[in-house]
């Protein structure tokens, strides 16, 4: 018989506000960092932006309906920063209506919302002011905060800061591939980081003044490194947590998460990380290592490691031909099994799979259907695998799946599905694909129909 997940496990599902909403000048709403970069020639695949996107904005009952027809538990989304704060000082009263409508709309069905701060729709007014290169962007975000717990405080019990530093500063300040598109050197990142962690704080501490029974946390990328046997289980860990090196320095876990989880920045880090952190950065360090309920893990795949004949870490070649995703990112389902339980070892707090999912071959087709026979296949590996973990130890709170619907994928515009329900981005026609039955059955089964046993992948 098939191990049962938790009775107070959430499985959900989860959108960000500017892959979705659309109606960027609609009801005040002020341009975001996103908004210009597609401006930008050659920023965006085929020239494509989020000015429409899914038309969740103006079609948010129709949206509402099929999250609950799959029986989750919980729908993480996020809130539009632009659309809250449109100007220094001013909130904007329909913006926050909006978000009323959707609390409302998911309470009366019996979804929870899970409720995301930031994702990655910086104000462009702010940018100019700045952005993440300016400390006083932690004031605008706990203004920001503010207004949105006033007003939704009463209703919203989990809240998420951030989502995904490692992208915002990677892909957006260092490889300039993001929203705003800079290119900057690492001791300047390293303060825009900064910066970033302490408006993370500040959030938390808001939430905490206004809202005494919120379940609070932060949602950053998780990078896993598994073993492939268990006597490499030590380096494994060791290595998911390595110190920020190379030109991939932005994308790793240590120098983000050792502040928010250990209350310090891990030691032996690269000199101009040091040095390029703000005056007086150590007192903002009990604001930034402020107690959460919840780590958020952003995980979509990881890499295999083996001890070598002198203990060190060596990397394991796949085999040829592994699985991978369309964004060419390798399928690991063991990174839901390790991540989890690395991440809850280090820091000491449970977790939630706040994404994990996969671009995937799928179309509409002939018949009308959407075999969309990869995402099913991914889905029961990664539960299996999370299962497995939560059997052994791993506190896991939840489960939420990358996403709801086929939206805009930031740089590469409309050409990546990583939805349960296709979008014909021209008539805006929803239509659920075969994995949203699947994973309809899975959570009306509390992951009952997943299989005992599920063959590796190769």
């Amino acid at each position: 018989m098939s191990l049962p997940f938790p009775d107070d496990f959430a499985f959900g599902v989860a959108t960000s506000a500017y892959q979705i909403e659309g109606a960027v000048d609609v009801d005040g709403r002020c341009p975001s960092v996103w908004d210009h970069f597609c401006t930008v020639p050659g920023a965006v695949r085929d020239g494509h932006d989020g000015s429409i996107a899914c038309d969740h904005y103006g079609r948010l009952a129709e949206d509402v309906d099929l999250i609950a027809g799959l029986g989750v538990d919980a729908y993480r989304f996020s809130t539009a920063w632009p659309r809250i704060v449109t100007a220094p000082g001013h909130i904007e009263e329909r913006g926050l209506a909006f978000y009323d409508r959707l609390v409302d709309a998911l309470l009366e069905r019996g979804v929870a919302p899970w409720l995301t701060l930031f994702h990655w729709d910086l104000p462009l007014w702010l940018h100019h002011r700045g952005g993440w290169l300016d400390r006083s962007i932690a004031d605008h975000f706990a203004e920001y905060t503010e207004a949105v717990v006033g007003r939704l405080g009463d209703r919203v019990k989990h809240w998420i800061t951030f989502n995904e530093p490692q992208c915002v500063f990677g892909l957006g300040h260092v490889r300039g591939v993001h929203a705003p598109g800079l290119r900057l050197d690492m001791a300047t990142v390293s303060r825009a980081i900064h910066h970033g962690l302490l408006a993370h704080g500040r959030a938390v501490s808001v939430i905490r003044d206004r809202v005494p029974d919120a379940k609070v946390g932060w949602a950053p990328v998780a990078f896993v490194d598994y073993p492939v046997r268990p006597e490499a289980r030590g380096v494994a860990a060791a290595a998911t947590f390595r110190l920020p090196q190379g030109d991939e320095w932005p994308f790793n876990n240590t120098w983000f998460t050792d502040p928010v989880g250990l209350g310090q920045y891990p030691e032996g880090a690269d000199p101009n990380l040091w040095r390029g952190l703000p005056a007086g950065w150590e007192r903002d360090l009990e604001t930034i290592g402020a107690p959460l309920d919840l780590w958020g893990l952003n995980i979509y795949r990881g890499r295999p490691v083996d001890v070598g004949p002198d203990g060190e870490l060596v990397l394991v070649s796949r085999v040829p031909g592994h699985g991978e995703t369309l964004m060419g990112w390798s399928v690991d389902p063991e990174c839901l099994y390790w991540g989890p339980r690395f991440f809850c070892e280090r820091y000491g707090k449970p977790v939630a799979i706040t994404e994990n999912g996969l671009a995937s071959m799928d179309w509409v087709h002939h018949d009308g259907t959407i075999p969309d026979l990869g995402r099913v296949d991914y889905l029961v590996r990664h539960l299996h695998a999370l299962r497995r973990a939560i059997a052994d130890g791993a506190e896991v709170l939840g489960y939420f799946q990358w996403s709801l619907m086929d939206n805009f994928e930031w740089e590469l515009g409309y050409a990546k599905r990583f939805g349960l329900v296709h979008v014909d981005f021209e008539t805006l026609e929803r239509t659920p694909k075969e994995s949203y039955a699947r994973y309809a059955a899975l959570c009306h089964s509390r992951g009952a129909t997943l299989p005992e046993d599920v063959a590796p992948l190769r």
